[in-house]
């Protein structure tokens, strides 16, 4: 069985941005900070993973997000393409705040 699921609970690195799409769609962009397992061979500690929705719903739970806030989101890898290159990132279904801790 094939599964694209995908679930993050990280900081708030990037606040959300709005931009209108040509399509007349409305696209929303944030980053999280997500800290790797304890114990993960490297020097490095967490990743930047970048997350977007066009779903109104969601746009309306990123109301009052600020920088360091903990989230969790949960949606689905994607590939996305445009001129000069492309990215993965999470295209997300639900996201909320949580609690530090």
């Amino acid at each position: 069985m094939h599964r694209n699921e995908v679930v993050l609970v990280g900081r708030l690195s990037m606040e959300p941005v709005h931009r209108d799409l040509p399509s007349g769609s409305v696209l929303t962009q944030w980053r999280l900070a997500v800290r790797r397992p304890a114990g993960h061979a490297g020097h490095q500690r967490s990743d930047a993973v970048e997350c977007a929705t066009f779903d109104d719903r969601v746009r309306d739970m990123l109301d009052g997000w600020r920088l360091d806030d903990v989230v969790e989101v949960e949606g689905a890898l994607r590939r996305r393409w445009w001129r000069g290159g492309s990215r993965y990132e999470v295209e997300v279904r639900t996201a909320r705040r949580v609690e530090d801790g």
